[in-house]
C-alpha cells in the first residue's frame, strides 16, 4: 500500500488534518524514518495537548525503536522545551505539535542534535522517502529501550540564564495561553519571581474551547486586552499553540508588533554584546535595522523562516534574530526560537523603567506598517514575476531574496507567496498610516495589473 505524504509534509515541519492525513500507521514509519536518517542511537520527543498526540507519539515511538534507536519521552512540553532538550541532551528531537493550527491537525517538528533544523534543504525530502519505504515495509526488529526523563527544572535554570533575575521588580502580568502549552511552562517560569501572573485559559485543552491558539490574529487577542484593561496589568503575554511565539501587549491594550519586540530584545542584547550580530527578515520594520546601527550593532536581513535564519546565524556568529510574526532567535538557546525567553528579556527591561511599556516601546516605533494582506491568485510565484518584471520595466530596483522587495525610500513593500496556499503575502510600511494605506492600493493594483485583471 503507498501511502501519500504530498499533503503533510511542508518546507519546515510535517502537518495535517487527523486521522484522515496523518495517523498511527504513517507516524511509525516516519518514526522510523527520522531514527534511520539522523543516524544516532538515542532520540528524544514530546507532544503538546492534541488529544492524538498521545497515539501518534507512541506510533512514532515505535517505529524509532524498531530501527535500533532509544527514545526519550520527555512527554507533555512547549516546543521551546523540545530544542532546548535536543541542545542540553546532545540528541535529535521530534515535537508532536501544530502550533496554532485548529484541533482536527496535528504534526511534528523535527530537529538535529543541537537544535540544528531539518527543513525542505536539510533533510525533510529524504526523511519523506524513507517514510515510503518503511510504510510499505514497516521494520519489525526487537523494540530498543524506552525511558522517560524530567528536565524541566534545568530548563527553568536555562531561562532564567538570560537576564539578571534580582533585577526584576514586581509587576502585573497577563498571560493567555489559549488552551495551549504555555499553561504549562509560564507557572514553571515564573515561579519565584516578583510578578503577579494572571493566566487566561490555562488548562491544557487541545480542542480549544476558548479562542484559536494563533496571536497572529488580532480576533484571538481580544479576550486578552480586556483582562489586561480590567486588571491594570503592566503587559499582556500572548502565546502560541506550542508556545514557541509571543505577542506583547502593553498597558493601554495596544499590540506590539514582532518588529518592535525585535528592536527592543535587540537592543538589549547588544547593550550586553557590544558589537554583536543581529538578525531580522525582510519583513521586519525599517525600525529594526534602524535600531541595531544606532547601538553599534551588525544587522543582517534575511529570507523568512527559521531554518533560514538558523543557517545564517550558525555561519555569523549572530546573538539573536527576530521575525515580525513573533519568532525569536538566541545563540545561547542553541540558535533555537523561544517565547518564553523572549518574554523575560523584555520583562527585565520593564522592570528597569518607571514608565509604562507603552513609553518604553515609543522610540522603537517609527513607521506605520500594513501587517499582511492576503491576495488569492491562481498562479502565485508566476504573478510575484510578473509584478518583478512590469517594476523592472519601470526603472524600479527589485530585490529578489525572498519573494520580491522594493524599496523606494520612504516607503518599501515585499510580496511573497505562500508555501502552501494560493496566496501573494503583501507586507508595506511607510512613514504615516494614510501613506501606508495609499503604498497598498498602489501595490494590489500593479498585483491586478499582473494577472491582466
Amino acid at each position: 500500500m503507498v501511502v501519500d505524504t504530498s499533503a503533510v509534509f511542508k518546507a519546515y515541519d510535517i502537518r495535517g488534518t487527523y486521522p484522515d492525513q496523518i495517523d498511527e500507521r504513517m507516524l511509525r514509519a516516519v518514526g522510523s524514518a527520522f531514527a534511520t536518517f539522523v543516524g544516532t542511537d538515542h532520540i528524544v520527543v514530546a507532544r503538546d495537548m492534541r488529544p492524538s498526540g498521545v497515539t501518534l507519539a507512541a506510533a512514532f515511538a515505535e517505529g524509532a525503536r524498531a530501527v535500533g534507536v532509544r527514545v526519550t519521552d520527555l512527554g507533555l512540553a512547549s516546543t521551546d522545551f523540545l530544542y532546548f532538550a535536543a541542545g542540553y541532551l546532545d540528541a535529535p528531537g521530534a515535537m508532536f505539535t501544530a502550533s496554532h493550527n485548529p484541533a482536527q491537525y496535528n504534526g511534528i517538528k523535527l530537529c538535529l542534535a543541537g537544535a540544528k533544523p531539518i527543513g525542505t534543504d536539510t533533510g525533510l525530502r529524504d526523511i519523506e522517502a524513507l517514510t515510503h519505504q518503511f510504510y510499505e515495509h514497516p521494520a519489525e526488529g526487537p523494540l530498543a529501550p524506552a525511558d522517560e526523563q524530567d528536565i524541566k527544572a534545568d530548563w527553568v535554570r536555562h531561562v532564567h540564564s538570560f537576564i539578571n533575575v534580582d533585577s526584576l521588580r514586581p509587576l502585573k502580568i497577563v498571560a493567555d495561553t489559549a488552551n495551549g502549552m504555555g499553561g504549562l511552562i509560564a507557572p514553571l517560569v515564573f515561579a519565584g519571581l516578583p510578578f503577579e501572573l494572571d493566566i487566561l485559559y490555562p488548562e491544557l485543552d487541545g480542542t480549544f474551547p476558548n479562542h484559536p491558539a494563533d496571536p497572529i490574529q488580532p480576533e484571538n487577542l481580544v479576550d486578552l486586552q480586556r483582562r489586561v484593561l480590567e486588571t491594570g496589568a503592566d503587559i499582556g503575554l500572548a502565546f502560541d499553540g506550542d508556545a514557541d511565539r509571543v505577542f506583547l501587549i502593553d498597558e493601554k491594550a495596544q499590540l506590539i508588533s514582532g518588529s518592535t519586540t525585535t528592536a527592543m530584545v535587540a537592543q538589549v542584547m547588544l547593550e550586553r554584546n557590544p558589537g554583536a550580530t543581529i538578525l531580522y527578515n525582510l519583513i521586519c520594520s525599517k525600525a529594526v535595522p534602524e535600531v541595531i546601527a544606532e547601538n553599534g550593532g551588525v544587522g543582517i536581513r534575511t529570507r523568512v523562516g527559521h531554518s533560514y535564519i538558523k543557517s545564517v546565524m550558525a555561519d555569523s556568529g549572530a546573538i539573536f534574530g527576530g521575525e515580525h510574526s513573533g519568532h525569536y532567535y538566541f545563540r545561547d538557546n542553541y540558535r533555537a526560537d523561544s517565547g518564553i525567553i523572549t518574554a523575560m528579556v523584555v520583562l527585565e527591561l520593564l522592570s528597569r523603567h518607571t514608565e509604562p511599556l507603552s513609553q518604553v516601546v515609543a522610540p522603537f516605533q517609527r513607521y506605520a506598517a500594513s501587517g499582511e494582506i492576503n491576495t488569492t491568485v491562481a498562479n502565485p510565484p508566476a504573478t510575484v514575476d510578473k509584478v518583478a518584471a512590469l517594476l523592472a520595466a519601470r526603472g524600479d530596483a527589485t530585490d529578489l531574496l525572498d519573494g520580491l522587495t522594493v524599496d523606494y525610500g520612504d516607503w518599501w513593500f515585499n510580496l511573497r507567496p505562500s508555501n502552501t496556499e494560493p496566496l501573494l503575502r503583501l507586507n508595506v510600511e511607510a512613514r504615516t498610516p494614510e501613506e501606508c494605506a495609499g503604498r497598498v492600493a498602489d501595490v494590489l493594483e500593479i498585483v491586478r495589473e499582473a494577472q491582466g485583471d
